[in-house]
């Protein structure tokens, strides 16, 4: 790509007077903002199919199945992703201080994450039973913690390299574009699921899944990223606790952990959806593509909007994306209890998936852009670190709560998490604002 048309296309992607003005980036970083915009936007959207194919709350949980992995191995997937790839960025955090360069950090990560998605595969071709199910949890936990590398690396870079105000429209057009490849994904899925599919099928996508990260590292390699102020490092796990030391002393990020925290339910609650559906409806291949068309649509549709909100107030789109993920819940608990007859409809499930995502959206953009705003240089990396490291451990804790489904009805888990979700709302709207 030529900077002359990417330094166009910025101008009119921006859309502002102001396009050209650099907040808080110096002004060497300011004069390769386009490319490095347009590398960052190619760069994630790759890595969000990749995210969408392998996705342990859909694709993981439906293969583990086929492959008749044992259902307790199967219910901790969601959490041993998530929070694997959180708990140790704090001691991450203290190695990429180092680093006057962090993009190559991402370039490691993102090749690990290629080699252990590529490893579930050959799994999910050659063997079944309890050792499939355990060699998936094991690739999965070297995926969740080699994501750990690009998740603190990757949004420093970004600070480094984008400037103020753009930040939010570039995760918004990256969801889009990748919402748009993923509709794509879900329509070849239920278009193959008129064919006699086995389990190769689904090997090869998650083969596919894992070129989607080498990519990535590709593309990200391009970005032209200048030397950064270095500090710390030589001792990570006493730093690393030196600095947990912010939750007490910073009570803006204290609030804003608080918030985030209650903010999970749209990420929890995504199974049990699933599951719903599934007792109505089946469990043929065409309604795992139904749940990604969803996915995908809700992305296309939803991410420019929560990208400009954010641009404007990231706290707020965090609680409005909350809300809806609460309301959203309540009104399928009604459903389902009291509403036989809109419960046994096919459509429900899709539908509310789809809101789901819509929320689910606004949700991580909306922290994402908030916890860059905040702050700047190694700052921003602590913010970023300690607040991921204290989250994955709360997901190990409340990431259990799929086990409920054998003690409570799984209509009655969404309710309890979406009333955290109301709560999560408030809390989002009582933060300061930061743009």
């Amino acid at each position: 790509m030529k900077i002359n048309f990417a330094e166009t296309l910025y101008d009119k992607l921006n859309n502002e007077e102001d396009a050209r003005v650099c907040k808080d980036i110096d002004d060497d970083a300011c004069q390769w903002a386009p490319k490095n915009y347009f590398s960052l936007l190619l760069s994630n959207t790759v890595t969000k199919l990749g995210d969408t194919l392998s996705n342990p709350k859909t694709v993981l949980a439906w293969i583990m199945s086929l492959v008749n992995a044992p259902v307790y191995l199967i219910s901790f997937i969601v959490p041993i992703r998530e929070s694997g790839s959180m708990l140790p960025q704090i001691i991450i955090a203290s190695y990429i201080r180092t680093k006057e360069k962090r993009k190559w950090v991402y370039v490691i990560g993102a090749m690990l994450q290629s080699a252990s998605i590529a490893a579930i595969g050959f799994t999910t071709l050659y063997t079944d039973g309890s050792l499939a199910g355990w060699l998936i949890i094991i690739f999965l936990i070297s995926f969740s913690l080699s994501r750990g590398l690009c998740s603190v690396a990757s949004k420093d870079v970004l600070g480094k390299t984008i400037p103020k105000t753009r930040r939010g429209k570039l995760k918004g057009y990256t969801v889009a574009v990748s919402g748009v490849l993923v509709l794509a994904a879900g329509l070849f899925m239920i278009y193959q699921s008129k064919k006699d599919v086995g389990i190769e099928f689904y090997a090869y996508t998650i083969f596919f899944a894992s070129s989607l990260w080498i990519i990535s590292a590709i593309i990200y390699a391009q970005i032209k990223e200048f030397p950064g102020e270095t500090s710390g490092g030589r001792n990570g796990w006493k730093e690393a606790m030196d600095r947990m030391g912010i939750v007490k002393s910073d009570a803006h990020f204290r609030k804003f952990i608080i918030a985030r925290s209650l903010l999970l339910c749209s990420a929890l609650t995504a199974p049990f959806y699933v599951l719903l559906a599934q007792n109505q409806m089946g469990k043929q291949a065409y309604i795992l593509g139904l749940f990604i068309i969803a996915n995908g649509l809700a992305s296309v549709l939803s991410a420019p909007f929560w990208g400009k909100f954010a641009d404007r107030s990231s706290k707020n789109v965090m609680a409005v994306a909350a809300a809806i993920t609460a309301f959203l819940g309540i009104t399928v608990f009604v459903v389902v209890m009291f509403v036989p007859s809109l419960r046994d409809s096919y459509w429900l499930y899709p539908v509310a998936y789809f809101i789901l995502g819509i929320a689910h959206s606004g949700v991580r953009l909306g922290r994402k852009t908030y916890v860059v705003d905040m702050a700047s240089g190694n700052k921003r990396t602590d913010y970023v670190a300690v607040s991921n490291t204290l989250i994955g451990a709360i997901l190990l804790i409340t990431g259990g709560i799929s086990a409920l489904a054998s003690l409570i009805s799984m209509e009655g888990i969404i309710l309890v998490l979406s009333l955290f979700g109301l709560l999560g709302a408030y809390r989002s709207y009582r933060l300061p604002d930061v743009e």
